[in-house]
């Protein structure tokens, strides 16, 4: 039987990944209530962040079980598997592959049995020092004996959770507080033991992390759109360098360092879900707000507004409102296209990128239109757009981009193409605009993308725009989604350790993974069902499948386009039913 990998309307093209954010972490300390349950509603409202695999931990006070797959949220779990997870907190998490590949080994939580009990843990973000922690704890302690990283995961989490089990401290809220410290990059942590709920976040919150309250009960999730789904109501951000810690005396919170905010300036403009609030603002009034601002900076003489659905339609509201242009609908979205395991015949193949849009002619033809995205990666999207608008009869096509053009990698948990892939790195706005076939094309202003956010911008980090990063960043070689396969011993590969139990690996018809933390003489894993930094253009740890989570603005669409859709289109440009004779620059390759 093929077991489906969840990944709805990206990847199917190797090679068209667009960028990918950060995963979705949420958790839950509530007695007496089906945490398991909540979790899994939690993790709904975080789909859009981790689509490859969905993972939940939960504790009954005797023993942490944990049951993940790859997949969607509503693919790992049913009701019956979800009545198993009893207890009084969970924590949980959706995942894009940040450091490490994209298997079953590497979905989260994770476990790891420490000296004083287990410790399930979920993470968002990226760390920048994973090389230099792995280095560490292997010049200490060797190549883990047992825990996941034994078992072949190879990510971040697992390390992390590796490094609370080898401190020696009186307990797992000791030793945290002594690693979080060495922790550098972007991490949003949520983790526990048998009895308490712990929460982290890094000192610039690049990614967010909020604290919600239900009527008996604390919940920490990335998004306040997953408090919502709950019924919990918002208490504040878990600040940028706080841990707190939730159990039956209550939450108390302590500093492990001091805040220097950089938040993600790209999770108001995409990331994030417009029914978040992010430090205060609302994502859906800044990406309207920004669509304003471009209609103020780059006005243009149209009949129609119309998004790139459904990422540009709050900025398109926005530009419309702002220019008095009105705003409709040129094409219609199909949402149940999404990966299949069913192969196209050719004819069906040359249906290409209209499997997922089409255009309404009715509404285009003869128009002058303004379409509205809210970024592009390598523009091989907005390319097949143009040429289908202009197939469906559109005078002209004016693109306007509600964020400024991407020329740097991001090394916090967004997955964006290579920088050599990136259409804007190479080629100025007027060489952009000719490669798509637009009449025009305006990118609203760092300074603009920025007011429209109403954030400090001393408190945003802008490095994929501005190349200025709010960490130090290691040598390249100690970057990239691979670092740890690199570095793993060729003799540490999974297999059962003499007298020990066997690793796991992936079950044939469940993923659930459990430590019994009641007195036995096995410990081990059982089977049950600060400165900122500038990089050059060097572009250093930029590498094949580089790092980060949340499908981008193009992947939903790139993996359906044809090569003809790769060609720049104009007003000249043969239909979809002729073959394309304009020869693709090196850049739009």
């Amino acid at each position: 039987m093929v077991h489906p990998d969840g990944q709805l309307s990206h990847d199917l093209l190797p090679g068209e990944k667009g960028p990918q954010d950060a995963c979705g972490v949420f958790g839950v300390w509530a007695p007496g209530e089906e945490v398991a349950k909540l979790a899994y509603y939690g993790l709904y409202a975080l789909q859009h962040r981790g689509q490859e695999s969905a993972g939940i931990a939960a504790s009954d006070g005797q023993r942490i079980a944990v049951y993940k797959d790859m997949g969607l949220v509503s693919q790992v779990f049913d009701e019956t598997t979800l009545n198993t997870l009893t207890g009084h907190l969970a924590v949980g998490h959706c995942r894009y592959s940040t450091t490490g590949g994209s298997h079953w080994a590497n979905a989260q939580p994770t476990l790891g049995a420490t000296p004083h009990g287990t410790v399930a843990l979920a993470h968002n973000g990226n760390l920048t020092n994973s090389a230099e922690l792995y280095d560490k704890l292997i010049d200490k302690s060797g190549f883990p004996s047992r825990g996941e990283m034994a078992q072949g995961n190879t990510t971040d989490t697992a390390l992390v959770t590796a490094l609370l089990a080898e401190h020696p401290h009186g307990s797992l809220e000791d030793a945290a507080m002594q690693l979080l410290p060495q922790l550098v990059g972007s991490f949003c942590l949520a983790f526990m033991d048998e009895h308490t709920l712990y929460a982290a976040r890094d000192p610039q919150g690049i990614r967010p992390l909020v604290l919600g309250r239900l009527d008996r009960g604390w919940v920490v999730a990335s998004e306040t759109a997953a408090l919502d789904i709950v019924g919990a109501s918002l208490v504040r951000e878990i600040e940028p360098g706080e841990f707190v810690a939730v159990d039956e005396h209550g939450l108390r919170s302590q500093r492990f360092a001091e805040t220097r905010r950089a938040a993600c300036v790209f999770e108001y403009v995409y990331l994030a879900r417009p029914d978040t609030t992010i430090n205060g603002r609302s994502v859906y009034e800044s990406r309207v707000e920004m669509g304003r601002r471009l209609a103020r900076e780059h006005r243009v003489e149209a009949d129609l507004v119309m998004p790139t659905p459904e990422s540009g339609t709050p900025a398109a509201i926005g530009y419309a409102e702002e220019s008095g242009i009105p705003f409709g609908n040129g094409l219609v979205k199909n949402a149940y296209v999404g990966r299949t395991f069913i192969q196209p015949s050719d004819t069906i193949r040359q249906l290409g990128i209209r499997l997922k849009l089409n255009p309404l002619k009715s509404v285009v033809a003869g128009k002058r239109l303004v379409v509205i995205d809210d970024s592009i990666v390598r523009g091989n999207t907005q390319r097949a757009l143009i040429r289908m608008l202009r197939e469906a009869g559109a005078a002209e096509i004016h693109v306007r981009i509600s964020s400024p053009p991407i020329k740097w990698p991001c090394f916090y948990g967004i997955d964006f193409a290579s920088r050599a892939e990136l259409i804007a790195n190479g080629l100025g706005v007027e060489e952009i605009r000719a490669s798509l076939g637009a009449d025009s094309l305006g990118y609203i202003s760092e300074d603009g993308m920025v007011s429209a956010t109403r954030q400090d911008r001393a408190e945003l980090c802008t490095a994929c725009f501005s190349g200025t990063y709010p960490t130090r960043l290691p040598d390249a070689d100690k970057l990239g989604k691979n670092v740890f396969e690199a570095r793993t011993p060729v003799d540490s590969s999974p297999r059962r350790e003499p007298g020990g139990p066997s690793v796991a690996r992936r079950p044939e018809h469940a993923s659930a993974v459990s430590i019994d933390t009641r007195p036995s003489s096995d410990d081990g894993l059982s089977r049950r069902t600060a400165g900122r930094t500038r990089i050059s253009d060097q572009d250093p740890g930029v590498q094949d499948g580089s790092t980060g989570c949340d499908p981008g603005p193009d992947s939903d669409l790139e993996d359906l386009l044809l090569p003809e859709d790769r060609v720049p289109a104009g007003p000249g440009t043969p239909s979809a039913a002729q073959p394309a004779t304009q020869p693709e620059t090196a850049k739009d390759a």
